[in-house]
């Protein structure tokens, strides 16, 4: 006897939790951008705080004790080489929900409580400084801003016009589609390198950071709506010869309404996997372009400029902390990955179509 009829969430939802490693990266994702959000309360320093006397300070140890969690003092001793040594006679406990710099919190409520930090003249510095004596941990946090927001918004925009104009191309064919897809040929045939390369040498260094910030987006977003128009074109082909798609015609609705209502939503589980899986694609985009000078530069932070110290061969080998945001971008896009192909099985119409009885 059949059960009762499930609704496609309810499908979706029980065919996602058959992938573990798609739960894994989901959960990933989620604390990423919830730390994300939450970056200044959780940062104990600003991602531009310096302190010249500590420039390679390696991570420092949390030790614990009756009175509750402590670092020890840190004394330089070969400044050369950059070489510290604990002094365990001196302990800066660690507090919790401690006053610090004010900020706004979601970039909304006023505060000025952290996380966790010590009491002058003491440091903590979980993950180690950079050359600069700049906290890592902080500068990873305000950095996961701009590498994390900029994949989300780069697909934004160019899944808008990639389903617009690819929409549109194969629902009229004829002219307009002809004319859009050598639009997109022409797109496709250039040279990417070239392009970035050629914008480097025209941008004035002194560009505000949220202006690369804006222009990485619109570069990113320009290169990569043209694929998804052509795969969304040959979609709208197939499904403007379904019969839903002739009543609506026949009852009067207008193009966009056709498209909207009926055409692009069944194109909506290949455009969801499509988007997830294409996210990582902007986030390596922004590290490449900071590489190259073109993306967001000193004293701001993102993961990408903050692996341009991670160039050298010495700086490796005897500062390896400073290749944390390579870690965090290797699992960004390893749960991107494991994420699009939960969706990708779970969003299947044969699971969902076979599920609806029960």
């Amino acid at each position: 006897m059949a059960g009762p009829a499930r609704s496609p969430w309810q499908i979706f939802w029980r065919e996602f939790r058959k992938s573990p490693t798609a739960l894994i990266g989901a959960s990933v994702l989620v604390l990423f951008y919830a730390c994300a959000l939450a970056a200044d309360f959780l940062a104990p320093y600003s991602m531009i705080e310096q302190n010249r006397d500590l420039s390679y300070l390696p991570p420092q140890k949390v030790r614990f004790a009756s009175a509750g969690p402590f670092v020890d003092g840190t004394t330089l001793v070969d400044p050369l080489r950059n070489r510290y040594q604990d002094d365990p006679k001196t302990r800066y406990p660690v507090r919790f929900f401690v006053a610090g710099r004010p900020y706004r919190l979601l970039g909304l409520v006023p505060a000025n409580r952290h996380l966790f930090g010590v009491d002058a003249p003491g440091t903590i510095h979980l993950i180690g400084t950079d050359q600069f004596g700049r906290d890592v941990l902080s500068r990873l946090l305000y950095g996961s801003r701009i590498s994390l927001s900029i994949g989300l918004v780069g697909i934004a925009i160019s899944f808008s016009i990639g389903i617009l104009v690819g929409g549109l191309s194969g629902y009229f064919g004829g002219w307009v589609d002809e004319g859009t897809m050598r639009v997109t040929e022409i797109l496709l045939s250039i040279p990417v390198l070239y392009l970035i390369v050629a914008l480097a040498a025209i941008l004035p260094p002194e560009m505000p950071s949220d202006r690369k910030y804006l222009l990485i987006v619109i570069i990113l977003a320009f290169i990569g709506w043209a694929t998804l128009a052509r795969i969304v074109r040959g979609l709208v082909l197939s499904l403007r010869e379904f019969e839903y798609v002739t009543a609506a015609k026949a009852l009067g609705a207008g193009t966009f309404r056709v498209l909207l209502r009926h055409i692009i939503p069944n194109t909506l589980s290949f455009l969801i996997v499509a988007a997830t899986i294409s996210v990582p694609g902007y986030i390596l985009g922004e590290v490449f372009l900071s590489f190259l000078g073109v993306g967001i530069q000193e004293p701001t932070a993102s993961w990408g400029n903050m692996l341009t110290a991670a160039q050298s061969v010495r700086v490796l080998l005897s500062f390896p902390w400073i290749l944390a945001p390579g870690y965090l971008i290797f699992l960004t896009v390893l749960a991107f990955n494991f994420l699009g192909d939960g969706l990708s099985d779970a969003l299947n119409p044969r699971k969902i179509q076979g599920g609806k009885g029960g």
